[in-house]
């Protein structure tokens, strides 16, 4: 039995996007260079010509005709924004994220089944703000990871199951890391809303973590830790990432779904388990900013990830896409062999290549230079 769960990186459907949305929110901004929202739509437009208004499911564009030829059995995403109308902004960070409630329609649109929150953007504007994307979220039937009304909420995992009969559980715990620009009074309390914020990335933490998922899950679980971690630039992977990785799938944790990163890092397949250490933005407002060009962060990719019965990793495909006035597109070849090559020099050390492979299953294929091989 193959299960196949489509990953994706962040979606950040707030400011600018939600300023194109049907039910644009206010659009002030505490940002020390910008001050309204509908500059980073006037942005895009600039790049690309007219944008909006766009409907709730236009923001997907191909994607969506890709997930109904896919038909995954489920699709995780790290949610990058507050679903809010609340204005209490936090004034330890410069940039905040919030979309219309309103707009919420647009995730259900894409089929979105866990949405994780463990990261440095869901609580931008308060704890309150964090409340209305909880509500949000179940009021559309998302389940969400990584944060909650309390700390016991917030530690619980998202649980999807994925058929009937034998056909077992999706189990998904969030959980955020300050590598990533978490401020650390954003931890969930006894009695206080926020996110599982891990201490650090020790052995220690990983047995913990690894330990209370271990009590939760069934036999036939697949099981994911999905964390935000890490800088915005870079293909580097620090030691103790992959350290903390490894410690997870040795203690039982079948897919390690990392964030952050506005681009795709490398990708590792460690005793016939995936870690993705950086899936890259899938949805953002940076078309038509200027300034990190070389690092391609136009180019998102989704993450189609197949595993057997007990977790083992058969095969992963890959499919770009090119952020064009607030719509994926389908990447062209030259973009899709430029991300097979960026993603097999930066992963070679991790015993993994990315080949192009334009067919119906998927533009790019993960293979390993090391271990047993990956099939389709």
């Amino acid at each position: 039995m193959i299960r196949t769960i489509v990953f994706a990186g962040d979606v950040m459907t707030g400011r600018g996007i939600d300023q194109a949305l049907p039910c644009p929110g206010d659009p002030s901004l505490h940002e020390p260079g910008e001050r309204d929202a509908r500059t980073y739509l006037k942005l895009a437009e600039a790049a690309g010509g007219p944008v909006g208004p766009l409907a709730l499911h236009e923001i997907w564009g191909d994607a969506l005709g890709e997930l109904a030829r896919v038909r995954p059995q489920a699709v995780v995403v790290n949610l990058e924004t507050s679903i809010t109308t609340s204005d209490d902004w936090c004034r330890e960070k410069e940039v905040h994220y919030r979309m219309h409630p309103a707009n919420v329609g647009c995730l259900a649109a894409a089929g979105i089944d866990v949405a994780v929150l463990a990261n440095n953007h869901v609580m931008d504007w308060g704890r309150a703000g964090l409340l209305d994307t909880l509500d949000s979220l179940a009021g559309i039937g998302i389940r969400s990871a990584g944060a909650g009304r309390d700390q016991q909420e917030a530690s619980r995992p998202a649980v999807v199951e994925l058929g009937e009969g034998r056909g077992g559980r999706l189990v998904v715990w969030g959980v955020g890391s300050t590598t990533s620009g978490i401020p650390a009074s954003w931890r969930a309390g006894r009695r206080l809303p926020g996110i599982e914020l891990l201490p650090n990335l020790s052995a220690t933490t990983a047995s913990r973590l690894c330990k209370r998922a271990n009590a939760q899950r069934r036999d036939g679980d697949l099981a994911v830790v999905s964390i935000h971690w890490g800088t915005n630039w870079g293909h580097d992977v620090p030691a103790e990432f992959r350290s903390f990785a490894h410690r997870l799938i040795d203690a039982g944790i079948d897919v390690v779904h990392g964030h952050s990163s506005h681009h795709v890092r490398p990708i590792e397949v460690y005793r016939d388990r995936l870690i993705l250490y950086g899936c890259g933005d899938f949805l953002d407002d940076y078309e038509g900013i200027s300034g990190h060009e070389s690092w391609r962060a136009d180019l998102a990719v989704m993450f189609l990830v197949m595993v057997d019965a007990v977790g083992r990793l058969e095969g992963v495909r890959m499919v770009p896409f090119r952020m064009q006035r607030f719509r994926l597109r389908r990447a062209g070849d030259d973009d899709c062999r430029w991300l097979a090559a960026t993603l097999s020099r930066t992963s070679e050390p991790f015993g993994c290549r990315v080949e192009f492979a334009a067919d119906a299953v998927g533009p790019l294929r993960l293979t390993q230079a090391q271990s047993r091989s990956i099939t389709v």
